[in-house]
């Protein structure tokens, strides 16, 4: 199946997805793939919100703003992001989780992307309304997305191991 019909399928049936990825043999290019473009899109969700910053606040230009936001998001969060994986691994196997490290990270930086459009849509919501309680209710409803699918995909990945059978 394609990425896209992967994502909007995770989105019912996140646990289905994420076995049929496992299925297909330890992938770190696919890992490290859905990683990076999770981070760039959530890089591009903040446009909006440092465009209306820069123009509240004159003194730090939007391009200063966009480039510390492009290197924290695409060099410092996808770290981040592998050693929080390795965490979550780490706590699921004192509940007797029996998956691997990189069943963890794909579970973690697979639900990055599926939620990725709210991420986009918060972004929106905070560059063209600014903070109140509409900006409180989609950064809610965008950390709720995410936690219930990874949670759900966490759960699958650390049930059994992925496949033996090793990826092209």
């Amino acid at each position: 199946m394609s990425v896209s019909r992967d994502i909007v399928a995770s989105w019912r049936r996140p646990r289905q997805v994420l076995r049929s990825m496992l299925n297909h043999g330890r992938r770190e290019d696919r890992a490290i793939a859905f990683v990076m473009i999770a981070c760039f899109l959530l890089f591009v969700g903040q446009w909006p919100k440092l465009s209306r910053e820069a123009f509240l606040d004159p003194s730090v230009p939007l391009q200063a703003r966009l480039a510390i936001t492009f290197f924290s998001m695409m060099m410092v969060m996808p770290l981040m992001l592998y050693v929080f994986a390795g965490i979550s691994h780490l706590v699921a196997k004192l509940f007797r989780g029996r998956g691997t490290f990189y069943s963890a990270r794909l579970a973690l930086f697979w639900s990055l992307l599926v939620t990725a459009p709210l991420f986009l849509l918060n972004g929106l919501v905070a560059g063209f309304i600014g903070q109140g309680p509409a900006s409180d209710a989609t950064g809610l409803v965008t950390l709720l997305g995410f936690l219930v699918i990874w949670l759900a995909c966490l759960i699958e990945a650390e049930r059994a191991p992925e496949a033996v059978t090793e990826g092209v």
